[in-house]
């Protein structure tokens, strides 16, 4: 589940060395795994064409042409640049190709093409010879796969310097980069697949990666126990906005009921209580009529997980209510317009965040992002800085949604279909992560969990996905990990 970073992976070359690996075993390894991933994409006796660079993903490529020439394929090689200039594990493997070696590339017709010219380390824009190659190999109509990462992009980043190959699949080694599920990088990749070619898991304990792709490897769902009752499990309380906006708050009231908070309360003004009320049944409601009367329901420590934003309305009473729930000791998820109303004054908010002792969960989609914070950078590193600015655990919501906490941890989550772009979905997901912090759920955890249980809830439906469908798919979620 570790993400490292281009430095970090050879970091981790670097330590295997010290633990007894040399870079050209490792080296053997990985072109070995690249050949028998080809020989799954393409039957026996194909036409393979391999694309070397020249550094230590052009070896991996010399190696993998070998094993695949010896089981039967058809293979040509093309080295883009000299030969002379071949790193030394590079010129190992190319002396172990027992074929011919091409300098430019041709029209020949190929089943398969293998992108082994640049890997993670690239830092400049593709041109020239290597340009004109990136070029040939999108126009192909072979199947493409990639060495460690399709040649151009950024791993850290997940986006293309220039020119990138578009591969159908993706070998990579020890553990995936952030670029190979943050978008676009997640698209130019195809399928991923991950090797291990002998790097010790103990190099981890030595790099401390910090970022991790979200799954339930991450964190550990509350179960609850055989003689517990509903108040063991937490008491979620969700703002309402207006009679004519109060969907949003009930479809995460249902979100925070299912993920398993044992009571959920929605607070409605007086005006809204005849819409709500004619919607809810297992979910209390209480009414306020001020910004006086939502904190007197809010100040039961009991109460311990409060979500405000999601249809709540924009303006200096949304500050004023927003105050109120960070003044208590409840976990507090700020959601929609609860961030949008601090947009004019975003340290207003940071400032009130970081006052208090009870962790804060803040999910803007890009545009409220950029509202409160700006920034520049990947989305990885955006989340990070906004995280450490606000003192809020950031969900950079999309379909590559980065988690962020200000301890410097992060997680980014890849399995959401793009069913879940759809009205309401994300008032669902501040219910999912609002009912497992009322369970006391490791903030954290809690966060990365409900992210993704939300994206495997709108796979579980699929296409015609709307928003009421999310948590009525959670406990076939659910049940897949408790069983």
């Amino acid at each position: 589940m570790e993400l490292l970073t281009t430095e970090q992976m050879a970091k981790a070359d670097a330590k295997a060395a010290e633990h007894g690996e040399s870079s050209f075993a490792l080296m053997h390894r990985a072109g070995r795994a690249v050949a028998d991933h080809a020989s799954t994409m393409v039957p026996r006796a194909s036409r393979i064409l391999v694309v070397c660079g020249p550094g230590n993903n052009g070896g991996d490529g010399f190696i993998a042409a070998q094993r695949l020439h010896e089981d039967g394929h058809h293979v040509e090689v093309v080295l883009i640049g000299d030969r002379s200039s071949l790193s030394p594990d590079a010129g190992e493997a190319a002396n172990g190709w027992s074929g011919r070696i091409r300098t430019e590339m041709s029209d020949a017709p190929a089943d398969l093409v293998i992108d082994a010219l640049f890997g993670a380390g690239l830092s400049r824009p593709i041109s020239g010879l290597a340009e004109e190659a990136v070029t040939a190999i999108n126009k192909s109509d072979a199947l493409v796969l990639s060495v460690d990462v399709p040649s151009g992009l950024d791993a850290d980043a997940g986006r293309a310097i220039g020119p990138i190959v578009q591969a159908d699949a993706t070998v990579t080694f020890f553990r995936k980069k952030p670029g190979h599920l943050l978008l676009p990088g997640r698209s130019y990749c195809g399928e991923i697949v991950l090797a291990q070619i002998g790097i010790p898991d103990e190099v981890l304990g030595e790099i401390e990666p910090g970022t991790y792709e979200n799954g339930p490897d991450l964190w550990d769902l509350p179960l609850p126990a055989t003689d517990g009752h509903k108040y063991d499990r937490g008491h979620a309380v969700v703002a309402s906005g207006p009679p004519r906006a109060t969907g949003a708050a009930r479809l995460a009231a249902r979100g925070a009921l299912r993920a398993g908070a044992g009571l959920v309360t929605v607070a409605s003004p007086g005006s809204a209580l005849a819409v709500n009320a004619a919607h809810l049944t297992a979910i209390m409601i209480e009414t306020f009529e001020s910004t006086f009367g939502l904190e007197k329901i809010v100040e039961d420590p009991r109460k311990n997980a409060l979500v405000i934003g999601p249809g709540f309305g924009i303006g200096p009473d949304t500050r004023a209510a927003v105050a109120a729930f960070l003044a208590t000791d409840a976990a507090v998820v700020l959601d929609a317009d609860a961030l949008t109303s601090f947009a004019d004054d975003p340290e207003e908010l940071f400032v009130a965040i970081r006052s208090r002792r009870a962790r804060t969960v803040v999910t803007p989609h890009e545009g409220e992002f950029s509202r409160l914070f700006g920034g520049e950078g990947s989305k990885l590193q955006r989340a990070r800085h906004a995280s450490l600015a606000s003192d809020a655990i950031v969900v950079l919501k999309g379909p590559d949604t980065v988690i962020a906490h200000p301890d410097g941890r992060a997680a980014i989550t890849a399995n959401a279909p793009p069913w879940t772009a759809t009205a309401g979905a994300g008032d669902v997901l501040t219910g999912f992560i609002a009912g497992l912090l009322a369970q006391n759920m490791d903030a954290f955890q809690a966060v990365c969990a409900g992210v993704w249980l939300h994206g495997e809830a709108a796979a579980e439906i699929g296409p015609g996905l709307i928003a009421e469908d999310l948590p009525e798919a959670l406990p076939t979620v659910l049940r897949r990990l408790v069983d």
